[in-house]
């Protein structure tokens, strides 16, 4: 039973989204300020969080911000309708995901169960990733799936669960060009849509990550309007 750490201010959300994640098997928390979760995650982390950006004492974007110098546990964003620059300033921060306010419930449901798939596919939980567990040397990049390890000339680098998968789809043919819906599809599930501009995100922080053990990066290349190609050192 995975457990999921909701965290809002908005009590009603809170009651109503836990009874649907109960229900649907989970085992939840909640939390309704980014403090509170903090405490109770130095204490034991979720195999989830799922955030409000807006919240009182502490928010979402400062708590991401903490958690991901210790863990690179799956995170989902609760963002406002209309706030953009929330979302893509989230997703460069480490955020895996975001779900936009009013949301439906089963939306998030899928959201999250895609979140913990992908993270068990890594765990080499899932039948026929046999072959893609194997640790993968590219050059300089060394990517160990079942440790969820990765390493840049010798550096440890710590990778959320979408940063990995990305790098990992980018470095398996080194050289050949990866468009952003092949990206989405190593990603993504089928049921979950996200546009152009979340799969940018998601490698500009991948590129922040490495440069900050290597300043001098840059094996990820970026051809414009077609996509994205790892060119190996």
């Amino acid at each position: 039973m995975s457990r999921i750490a909701l965290v809002d201010d908005d009590r009603n959300i809170l009651t109503s989204v836990a009874m649907t994640l109960e229900a649907e098997g989970f085992e939840v928390e909640t939390y309704n300020d980014g403090q509170a979760a903090l405490e109770a995650f130095e204490k034991k982390l979720p195999d989830m969080a799922v955030l409000d950006i807006k919240m009182p004492r502490m928010d979402g974007m400062d708590l991401l911000q903490r958690l991901r110098k210790k863990t690179t546990m799956p995170v989902i964003f609760l963002t406002s309708k209309d706030d953009e620059i929330d979302e893509v300033l989230g997703l460069r921060m480490g955020a895996d995901d975001y779900v936009k306010k009013p949301f439906s419930q089963r939306l998030l449901v899928e959201r999250i169960r895609a979140l913990l798939r992908r993270q068990e596919a890594l765990n080499g939980d899932s039948e026929g990733e046999v072959e893609e567990s194997k640790v993968m040397a590219r050059g300089q990049l060394t990517m160990d799936p079942l440790r969820h390890a990765v390493t840049w000339k010798g550096l440890d680098v710590s990778l959320t669960v979408t940063e990995f998968l990305l790098l990992q789809a980018l470095a398996q043919r080194p050289g050949f060009v990866k468009s952003r819906d092949q990206l989405m599809d190593v990603a993504y599930d089928d049921q979950v849509y996200v546009d152009d501009r979340t799969i940018d995100s998601h490698i500009k922080r991948l590129r922040k990550k490495m440069r900050m053990v290597d300043s001098d990066f840059s094996a990820i290349e970026t051809l414009y309007g077609v996509g994205y190609r790892y060119n190996e050192e």
